[in-house]
């Protein structure tokens, strides 16, 4: 499936500022939650604000998402565009999810301070996506996950 728009946490945006957000470098993992969770993009900031919607460890979905690391940044004419190559992919899965959130992770594993980047709506046309034995895949936006003009 194709990812909807990418939105930046308003507070990521200060973090990468401020240098708590390092693109090039961090740990940046895909996590999955339900739509029990309703993004707030300028009051939530850690995923504290959203683990208790995160998807359990089951049908094919393990808690703590996927690394999507190492991220590029790129410049062009003005642009600054932040990508992954990988694309999250939970095959052989069993599940519903409403958003995707990229969490920069500082250790080995997610913790409630670790801070939000972002998220995708899987399904912009409301509700969740499920699948049921198959495999839920996100393609990342052609242009980036997001661009800086």
């Amino acid at each position: 499936m194709a990812a909807g728009n990418f939105t930046l946490y308003g507070l990521a945006k200060e973090a990468a500022l401020e240098g708590r957000i390092d693109f090039d470098t961090d740990t940046f993992v895909a996590i999955l939650v339900t739509s029990s969770y309703t993004p707030s993009v300028n009051a939530d900031d850690t995923y504290s604000d959203l683990s208790a919607n995160e998807l359990p460890t089951a049908g094919g979905y393990t808690v703590g998402g996927q690394v999507i690391s190492p991220l590029t940044v790129s410049h062009s004419a003005g642009t600054v565009t932040v990508d992954s190559a990988t694309n999250p992919s939970w095959g052989s899965s069993t599940l519903t999810a409403k958003y995707l959130v990229v969490v920069r992770r500082a250790g080995g594993s997610l913790v409630a301070g670790d801070l939000l980047v972002g998220y995708v709506d899987l399904n912009d046309g409301g509700g969740s996506v499920s699948t049921v034995a198959g495999t839920l895949s996100v393609t990342w936006n052609a242009s980036g996950l997001f661009t800086l003009a």
